[in-house]
């Protein structure tokens, strides 16, 4: 067998085929062609491969060992129902943030019947039900989960909450016709996360069921296997990229800023803790790797979305130019701007929606007013002394003024909001953080040291 190794990603705008040289940890080749989620992912993938067969002689057998990951149609669409907003609640958004789903609703406390209604409207793959930390309160999971059992419209549930209500819980989902997987409790003690169980199942329901729900199945028959979601590899990347090995040296704490055409997905690597003398922590420690995602910041599938905010932002384009003209121009180019007015108009869309997307990832400093006066508090990473910024996808990889855009991700108006201050700007130019990441679960070491060559220092 050759030292080639091919990875595939069947994102929702674009497929993206990479192909290194595992034996002397080179960059074959990296192409994509628009994905065809609607009619067959195989249609997308096929031209390619043609393309990448122009450059780089791939045979069958790179092709049947290759490995793949998957946003296609939008991803993993899951809903979480837990106890507590700020706790049990928020656990399971962080653990399927984590595991590279879309969170599409959550629901706390004793849920109504026109919440279930809710939920059903939401058309989630899974719902995450989650509440109480391990023999504390039953009621409250025991209740939401006599609610979903009831509902003909769901299809997967995991079960990640209070582990005393397990055997009532098997009972109440034995004779529903849904598929129901058990998982350790996401927060087995108060304030204490225990997220990667979660994490192993959602992945292992995405490969079994999702995929072939999404049309990837046949793909599956060609190559090697379609391993996670596209985040998750992202997210394996980050961790490798930040952490290292022990036989290689990694680029210390990091944020990733990948933006696409349906989010902008924001990844952390750090500990986040309180950097000032006197703050106090509140709320759920977040993860050392986190993961958010925007749904509304797409700079394709999303645009009336970022572009009504910015109207809220009085962004200024080009005089005399209408949101519709915009909105026309870059979707008729699937997102790749054609002459100047519209590489202006994405350059200003791509730095809102990065700028937003790490306003809504980083931690916030608040101050509240108590007897003996004002007390500082931080909910969520305090990222201000990060050193590095990592750009990825699309917008960014092939931007105009790639530096311009990424600058969003750091420093902020508001001493508040605990973005990273004076960071080093990086750019994966070349668009391989996901065969990276796809790599780096067999041979984390090659992995790290090819994006090392690769990567371009922006500022």
């Amino acid at each position: 067998m050759s030292g080639r190794r091919v990875f595939i990603d069947f994102g929702s705008t674009f497929t993206k085929v990479v192909a290194f040289d595992l034996e002397r940890e080179l960059l074959l080749g990296r192409v994509q062609s628009p994905s065809t989620v609607d009619t067959d992912v195989n249609l997308g993938l096929d031209r390619a491969l043609d393309e990448l067969r122009r450059t780089v002689a791939v045979d069958e057998e790179d092709i049947r060992s290759a490995l793949a990951c998957s946003s296609a149609a939008g991803g993993l669409r899951m809903v979480c129902v837990g106890l507590v907003p700020e706790y049990t609640t928020e656990a399971g958004r962080l653990a399927a943030l984590g595991a590279g789903a879309k969170v599409v609703g959550a629901f706390s406390y004793e849920m109504t019947r026109s919440e279930l209604r809710e939920l059903e409207a939401l058309r989630p793959d899974i719902v995450l039900l989650t509440g109480g930390t391990d023999g504390g309160n039953r009621r409250t999971i025991l209740h939401n989960a006599e609610r979903l059992a009831s509902s003909g419209l769901l299809r997967n549930v995991i079960v990640a909450g209070n582990k005393s209500a397990g055997d009532e819980l098997r009972e109440i989902f034995a004779d529903s016709a849904l598929n129901v997987v058990f998982a350790s409790n996401v927060m087995p003690e108060f304030g204490r996360l225990d997220i990667e169980p979660v994490n192993r199942v959602i992945r292992e329901m995405f490969i079994g069921r999702i995929t072939e729900a999404k049309g990837v199945d046949r793909a599956r028959q060609r190559i090697g296997e379609v391993v996670m979601p596209t985040p998750s590899a992202v997210l394996a990347g980050a961790k490798v990229l930040a952490d290292g090995t022990y036989e290689e040296a990694g680029l210390g704490p990091l944020m990733v800023v990948d933006v696409g055409g349906a989010t902008t997905d924001v990844y952390s690597v750090a500990e986040g803790v309180p950097r000032k003398a006197g703050v106090a922590y509140v709320g759920l420690p977040e993860p050392y790797a986190k993961r958010s995602v925007e749904g509304d910041l797409g700079l394709f599938h999303n645009l009336d979305a970022l572009m009504e905010l910015a109207a809220r932002e009085h962004l200024e384009f080009q005089e005399g130019e209408s949101r519709e003209d915009i909105l026309r121009g870059l979707r008729e180019v699937l997102g790749v701007p054609a002459g100047d007015v519209q590489t202006r108009d994405q350059l200003l869309l791509s730095r809102l929606a990065v700028r937003t997307a790490a306003d809504r990832h980083v931690g916030r400093l608040e101050c509240r007013i108590t007897t003996n006066g004002e007390t500082w508090v931080q909910r969520g990473k305090d990222l201000t002394e990060l050193k590095t910024v990592l750009g990825a996808g699309g917008p960014l990889a092939f931007s105009a003024d790639p530096l311009f855009v990424l600058k969003g991700a750091a420093g902020s108006d508001d001493p508040a909001v605990l973005k990273p201050r004076e960071p080093r700007y990086l750019l994966d130019r070349r668009y391989i953080l996901f065969a990276v990441g796809l790599l780096s679960l067999t041979e984390p070491e090659k992995a790290l040291r090819i994006f090392k060559k690769y990567v371009e220092v922006l500022a």
